[in-house]
């Protein structure tokens, strides 16, 4: 099954609403996809403790970990989990808290002009094929419905450089070599 936008929502994706969330600026549209990783404990996969997070229900006693992430109020608009299941957390008309300080073709604030999509697991791990599969089919869907100029990791646009590592050297970017209409990293695109 092929994947829709309607309205900033994608088709029969799991909607679980984050507050950490607001209005992009006037006329500002999707123009940038950027892929992170995440997994909640490090290296555990399952569960919703990524959900919680995302909706600010994380229990902090629940993991030692879990005590450096008391301040942060962060979302994606979507997640994708090791089985390939989506979630949706903001609609892709808002600005979702997933990219912090950064910059891509010299313009910063990319939470302004982007989609952010969460993979489930870690930087040095491969990820799942079905992984892959829903993202191909959720980046599809984006640029057949906003003006999608190209995709990058997290790594590629924070600022200062080399401040994050996600998706990292588990991603492999040969995987969405079917777009190459749009700029990928690695000169993939």
């Amino acid at each position: 099954m092929e994947f829709r936008i309607d309205n900033g929502f994608l088709t029969g994706a799991a909607f679980n609403d984050s507050p950490n969330s607001d209005e992009r600026p006037e006329n500002e549209e999707p123009q940038l996809i950027v892929i992170h990783c995440i997994s909640l404990p490090p290296g555990e996969f399952g569960g919703l403790d990524i959900h919680r997070l995302f909706t600010n229900q994380l229990d902090f006693n629940a993991d030692p970990f879990f005590s450096r992430l008391r301040e942060l109020k962060v979302s994606a608009h979507f997640l994708i989990d090791r089985l390939g299941e989506v979630t949706q957390f903001v609609s892709c008309l808002r600005r979702a808290w997933h990219a912090g300080s950064s910059e891509w073709k010299g313009r910063s604030n990319c939470n302004d002009y982007s989609i952010g999509i969460e993979l489930e697991g870690i930087d040095t791990e491969a990820f799942d094929p079905r992984q892959y599969e829903s993202l191909r089919k959720l980046c599809r869907a984006l640029a057949a419905c906003y003006p999608i100029e190209g995709m990058a990791g997290h790594s590629h646009i924070a600022q200062p450089s080399g401040r994050k590592k996600d998706p990292g050297q588990g991603f492999n970017w040969a995987e969405l070599s079917d777009f190459r209409n749009l700029e990928l990293p690695l000169g993939l695109g």
